[in-house]
C-alpha cells in the first residue's frame, strides 16, 4: 500500500506479462493493477483509465490491461495458501474472542490463548488439515465500573461457554491459522463472519454465516472519489509514519488484489482508531458507507500526525537550540582560557580563597590553616556540577570570612570610659563602677579577657542601651542578638555542613560581620529561652559563656575549634530567677533595680526630652516644659521603675506641640498674607488724610468700568500723587507703619508654647496612676506592706475586718488572688498574731471567736511572695487591738512561728517605692542591713528606717505609747 500511494509511474501491462503472484511487480503496481482491472471488467478490451499520481516527471501513464487479464492477475496474485475444503465450507468453527482490535480480512493478528482446552483443539484442527477458527471481538462489560475502560486480560481468560458467549459481537472474521508457538497463535483474516447459535460451550464452537459484500457499481463516480481520498490520505499520512508502511509491506506480501472493499479494510485495520469504531468498519457491508467510515478513521489519522509532527518540531527545536547555545559557551570558555582572559571557575574560586587567608596567614591557628588546605585540594578534585561542590564551597567561604587571630585596639583609658559612660546614662553607679574595673584590669595585664556580665532588671531601664555604650567605651565592634523564645539549638551553634541549607550558628555570623575576634556580644533576654523539639538552648549557652569552655568553642558548621575568650559578653534579663542554674552560675549579675523620681527628672531632661525635639524639629526657644508638669508627668503617668514609657508620654507631648507650631505658623502666614493685600487701602487712606479728595473725585469715574482697569488705574493716579510729594512727610509714615507690623508679626512668631501642671492633661490626657498612699492615716486593721513586681517596687495595703463572732467560731478567709506561699504566710501570721494576743493580753479571746476577713486590694493581679508575714501579723493585731499603726509606717519581711524576721529581696525596689508614697518609717529585716547601705545617699535621704530579728520590735514600733499619745 505504501508503494501505491507514494509511487509515481503507472506502467501499462499486457495481459501476457502478468505473472501469477506478481513477483517482478511492485505492491504498488500490482494494488493500482488489481484496481484498474476491477473497473475495467465490463467494458470493451483496449479501454484506458488513468490515475493521478505524483510522478517525478510530470508525466502520466496509462494502464491498459483486458478483462481477462484482470481476471487471472485476481486468480492468481493472492499470497494465501489455497486449503481444501474451501474457507466457505465451514459454518462450524472454534470462537476466539479478541480484547484489543478486531481482525480485517488480509492481516495478521498474533493472539494468546490460556485455555488449554481450547489450544489443544485449535491444534487439532490444523493438523486434519482445517486450520480455520472464528475471531470474534470481545464486548466491554455492561455492569462493569465506569472507571474501567476495558476487561484485563485475566478477566477474558476466565470467561467461559455461555457467559463467553454472551460477551462476543455477532460480527466477526474467519482467520486461517498461519502458526502454533506455545499458546501464541498466529491468524490471517480472510472473510467476514457472523454468529447465528452456539454449539458447545468447552471450548466454545459456533454455528456462522459468511457474509457478502453488497453488491457495488465499480464504474461509480462517488465511490471512485471516495477511494481515491482516502488513498490521497493514506498517501500523506504514510510520508510522516514509518509504522504506516511497515504495515503496508506486510499486506501487499499477502495480498495481491487491492478492491474498494479491501482498500476500507486497510484504511481502518492500520489506522489509530478504537476498537469500537473499527467493529463498525467490520459490520460494515455496504462498500461506499465502509469506505466513507475508512476516510473518517484516516482523516482523524491525518491530523494526529499533524499535531505530532508540530510537538515534535517544537521539542526538537528546543533541545537543538540549547545544545547549540551550550556548545557556543563551553567553546567561549575554551578560547577565554586558551588567551588568558578569564579562568574556569574553580581556579577561580580557588584563588579567591587563597587571596582572602593569605594576609592572616600568619595569626591564623595552624589546625585552621590545615583544613583550609586540604579542603582548597578537594575542591580541584570535585565536579562543579556536584552537590558536594557547593557544600565544600560554602564552607571554605565561611572559613576565609573569619578574623582569625585579627583583634581590634581596645582603649583602657578610664577617665574616657567615665565621660562616655556619664553621657549616655544617668547614674547606674553600680554597672558604670563595674565596667571601669574591667577596663583597670584590662590596663595593668595590658590584655582584656572576655567575662560575662548580666545585666538584671525591669523593662525601660536602658540595659540594651548600657551594653552599646560599653562598647564604646572599650573601642569594640557591638554586636546584639536576642534569643527570646529561641528554641533551636542550630540557632547557637549551627546545623551539620550536611543539611540541604545549613549555616553556622549567631557566633559565627557574629565574628564574620564584626571582622573581629574581640567584639561585644549582646545577648538580649537570656530569661527567656525556649525549649523545643529541636533541642534545649539553654544548655547549648553553656559552652558558648563559659570561660573555661569558650576558648575551644565548637560550631556544629565549621567543626573546628574557635576561641571565643576575647569576646565580652553581655547578657540582658529581667527576672534572673527565670535563667537556668547552671547557666546563671557562669554569669557575673550585676542588678539595675530602676530609677527614682530625681533620677528620672534627670534623664528626661538631659537625655529623653533633648533626644524628642530634635526628632520633632522643634527648636529649644520655641517651647517649655516645667519641672512641676515633669514631675507630674513622671509620678501620675509614668510610675514604673523604667524610663521607656516617660519617653513616650514626653514624644506625645511634643508631637501635640508640633501641632500647635504648625497651625499657628499657617494663621501667622495668613495675617502677613492679608497684611500685605491692605497696603493700598492704606495708602488710599494716607492719601486722603494729605489732601488727595482731588485724586479720588478725579477717578471716581472709573468705578463704572470693569475691575481690572480700575484697580490699574487708581494705583497708576496714587502713585502718581505719592511720587509729587515732598520726601519727608508720606515715607516717614510708612516707615512708623511697617515697624509696628513687624513687630507685631515678630511677637505672635516667637511666642513659646508653656506645658505645666496645670495644662498637662491637654497633652496627655487624665492621670494613668493615683496615689498608691489610699489613706493618709491608715484605719484599725490596715497596714501598708512593701512589694517587690518585676516593673519595679510598690506599696501595698493589707486588710483586716471582723466578719462576725461566735463561740469556737475562729477562723481566717482570704481573697485578693494570693498564691500557695502568700496563702501560707498568712495563716503562719494568724497563729503568731494569736500567741502575741494571748501573750499581751490573755483575756481577750479575740481570735478564738471571731471570723476574720484577709483582703490584699488590687484583686485582678496575682500575688505571691512570703514578705508579707509581719505586714499580715501586724493588720491582724491591729484589728485584735482595735488600735492603727503609727502613721507613715511600712513594713516587709518574712515571719515565722517563733516570731523570728527572715530577709527579703528587692530592697531598693521597696524603698523607692515607700520614697514614692512619701512614707518617712520603713521597717526591714536585719539580715537586710547591708543591701540598704549599698544604696545610693539620694535614696537613702530623709528615711527612718528600722532594722528588725524578731516581731516583738515590730510591735513596739507600730503600737508603741507614743502612737496611742499621738492619736489622742
Amino acid at each position: 500500500m505504501l508503494k501505491l500511494i507514494a509511487s509515481s509511474r503507472i506502467h501499462r501491462l499486457h495481459p501476457t506479462l502478468i505473472r501469477p503472484a506478481h513477483d517482478s511487480a511492485s505492491p504498488l503496481l500490482r494494488v493500482l493493477s488489481s484496481l484498474g482491472g476491477l473497473s475495467r471488467k465490463n467494458t470493451d478490451v483496449g479501454g484506458r483509465y488513468f490515475f493521478c499520481s505524483d510522478s517525478g516527471d510530470g508525466s502520466d501513464h496509462v494502464v491498459d490491461a483486458g478483462v481477462q487479464a484482470a481476471e487471472e492477475s485476481q486468480s492468481k496474485a493472492s499470497a494465501i495458501v489455497p486449503t481444501y475444503p474451501r474457507p466457505e465450507d465451514y459454518l462450524t468453527v472454534l470462537a476466539l474472542p479478541l480484547i484489543h482490535r478486531p481482525l480485517f480480512p488480509g492481516f495478521y493478528m498474533p493472539v494468546f490463548v490460556k485455555d488449554p482446552k481450547l489450544l489443544a483443539a485449535l491444534q487439532e484442527s490444523r493438523e486434519r488439515q482445517a486450520p480455520y477458527a472464528g475471531a470474534f471481538l470481545l464486548k466491554d462489560e455492561a455492569e462493569a465500573d465506569p472507571s474501567v475502560v476495558s476487561d484485563t486480560d485475566k478477566n477474558v481468560y476466565d470467561l467461559k461457554g455461555k457467559e463467553l458467549f454472551n460477551r462476543l459481537h455477532d460480527v466477526g472474521t474467519l482467520a486461517q491459522i498461519s502458526s502454533i508457538h506455545g499458546d501464541q497463535v498466529i491468524l490471517i483474516g480472510h472473510r467476514r463472519l457472523r454468529i447465528t447459535e452456539m454449539v458447545s460451550e468447552d471450548p466454545l464452537t459456533v454455528k456462522v454465516d459468511h457474509l457478502k459484500d453488497k453488491t457495488y457499481n465499480k464504474d461509480d463516480d462517488i465511490i471512485k472519489a471516495t477511494s481515491f481520498e482516502v488513498i490521497s490520505t493514506l498517501r500523506d499520512v504514510l510520508k510522516t509514519s514509518s509504522l504506516w508502511r511497515d504495515h503496508v509491506q506486510t499486506y501487499t506480501k499477502h495480498i495481491g488484489d487491492f478492491t474498494y472493499p479491501r482498500l476500507a479494510d486497510f484504511g481502518a485495520a492500520i489506522s489509530g482508531a478504537n476498537k469500537l469504531q473499527c467493529q463498525q468498519v467490520l459490520e460494515e457491508l455496504d462498500v461506499y458507507k465502509r469506505l466513507k467510515l475508512t476516510l473518517e478513521l484516516v482523516k482523524k489519522e491525518m491530523e494526529i500526525s499533524k499535531i505530532q509532527e508540530s510537538i515534535a518540531k517544537a521539542i526538537e527545536e528546543k533541545i537543538s537550540g540549547e545544545q547549540r547555545r551550550y556548545l557556543l559557551n563551553e567553546q567561549l570558555k575554551a578560547i577565554k582560557k586558551e588567551l588568558g582572559l578569564e579562568t574556569d571557575d574553580k581556579t577561580a574560586l580557588t584563588g579567591k580563597f587563597r587571596e582572602r587567608i593569605e594576609p592572616k596567614r600568619e595569626k591564623c591557628p595552624p589546625h585552621i590553616l590545615q583544613v583550609i588546605d586540604e579542603e582548597l585540594a578537594k575542591l580541584q578534585l570535585l565536579e562543579a556540577s556536584s552537590s558536594e561542590f557547593s557544600v565544600t564551597r560554602n564552607y571554605l567561604d565561611w572559613l576565609t570570612a573569619l578574623p582569625w587571630g585579627e583583634y581590634s585596639d581596645e582603649n583602657f583609658d578610664v577617665t574616657r570610659a567615665q565621660k562616655i559612660l556619664d553621657e549616655d546614662h544617668y547614674g547606674l553607679t553600680d554597672v558604670k563602677e563595674r565596667i571601669l574595673e574591667f577596663i583597670a584590669v584590662g590596663k595593668l595585664r595590658g590584655t582584656s579577657q572576655g567575662k560575662i556580665i548580666c545585666l538584671s532588671g525591669p523593662p525601660g531601664v536602658g540595659k540594651t542601651s548600657i551594653g552599646r555604650s560599653i562598647a564604646r567605651a572599650l573601642n569594640r565592634k557591638f554586636f546584639r542578638f536576642s534569643v527570646g523564645g529561641l528554641a533551636d539549638v542550630a540557632e547557637i551553634k549551627g546545623h551539620r555542613r550536611t543539611y540541604i541549607g545549613a549555616m553556622p550558628g549567631k557566633m559565627v555570623q557574629c565574628l564574620k560581620n564584626v571582622g573581629t575576634s574581640n567584639p561585644l556580644v549582646l545577648i538580649d533576654e537570656i530569661d527567656k529561652l525556649g525549649r523545643g523539639h529541636a533541642g534545649d538552648p539553654a544548655s547549648a549557652l553553656l559552652e558558648l559563656l563559659d570561660p573555661e569552655q569558650n576558648a575551644n568553642f565548637l560550631d556544629h558548621y565549621l567543626d573546628v575549634p574557635i576561641d571565643l575568650s576575647k569576646v565580652l559578653f553581655v547578657c540582658t534579663a529581667n527576672v534572673v530567677e527565670m535563667i537556668p542554674n547552671p547557666l546563671l552560675d557562669r554569669m557575673e549579675v550585676v542588678a539595675i533595680a530602676g530609677y527614682i523620681t530625681d533620677e528620672k527628672m534627670h534623664i528626661a531632661r538631659d537625655y529623653l526630652e533633648k533626644t524628642t525635639r530634635e526628632a520633632c524639629g522643634i527648636k529649644p526657644e520655641q517651647v517649655e516644659v516645667t519641672d512641676a508638669a515633669l514631675l507630674s508627668l513622671i509620678e501620675n503617668y509614668c510610675r514604673e521603675a523604667g524610663v521607656r514609657n516617660l519617653q513616650k508620654h514626653i514624644e506625645k507631648i511634643y508631637r501635640k506641640i508640633a501641632l500647635q507650631l504648625v497651625r499657628q505658623g499657617e494663621i501667622i502666614d495668613a495675617t502677613v498674607c492679608s497684611a500685605q493685600s491692605m497696603e493700598p487701602m492704606k495708602d488710599k487712606v494716607d492719601s486722603d488724610e494729605l489732601g488727595l479728595d482731588t485724586v479720588q473725585k478725579e477717578n471716581s469715574e472709573l468705578v463704572e468700568g470693569s475691575d481690572s482697569e480700575k484697580v490699574g488705574e487708581t494705583c497708576d493716579a496714587v502713585d502718581e500723587v505719592q511720587t509729587g510729594l515732598s520726601s519727608d512727610q508720606s515715607p516717614s509714615l510708612e516707615v512708623a507703619k511697617e515697624s509696628e507690623e513687624d513687630k507685631e508679626i515678630e511677637t505672635k512668631t516667637i511666642e513659646k508654647i508653656l506645658v505645666d501642671k496645670s495644662n498637662l492633661t491637654d497633652f496627655v490626657g487624665k492621670p494613668v496612676f493615683h496615689a498608691e498612699r489610699i489613706y493618709d492615716q491608715t484605719p484599725v486593721g490596715v497596714v501598708m506592706g512593701l512589694a517587690w513586681t518585676a516593673m519595679g517596687g510598690s506599696t501595698l495595703y493589707i486588710e483586716t475586718t471582723f466578719v462576725e463572732e461566735g463561740e469556737g467560731k475562729g477562723s481566717l478567709h482570704l481573697t485578693g488572688q494570693l498564691g500557695d506561699v502568700m496563702k501560707e504566710s498568712a495563716q503562719i501570721a494568724h497563729t503568731v498574731a494569736r500567741a502575741i494576743l494571748l501573750e499581751k493580753k490573755p483575756e481577750n479571746p479575740f481570735f478564738a471567736n471571731s471570723k476574720l476577713h484577709l483582703h490584699v486590694p488590687a484583686g485582678a493581679t496575682p500575688k505571691d511572695g512570703p514578705s508579707a508575714g509581719c505586714t499580715m501579723t501586724t493588720s491582724l493585731l491591729s484589728l485584735a487591738l482595735k488600735k492603727p499603726v503609727k502613721k507613715d509606717i511600712a513594713m516587709t519581711g518574712e515571719v515565722t512561728l517563733t516570731g523570728k524576721i527572715l530577709p527579703i529581696g528587692g530592697v531598693k525596689e521597696k524603698t523607692i517605692a515607700a520614697r514614692r508614697s512619701e512614707v518617712r518609717t520603713i521597717i526591714f529585716p536585719s539580715a537586710n542591713r547591708r543591701d540598704f547601705d549599698e544604696l545610693a545617699p539620694n535614696v537613702k535621704e530623709g528615711l527612718d528606717v528600722h532594722f528588725v530579728d524578731d516581731y516583738m520590735q515590730i510591735f513596739d514600733l507600730a503600737f508603741g505609747d507614743e502612737q496611742s499619745q499621738n492619736i489622742k
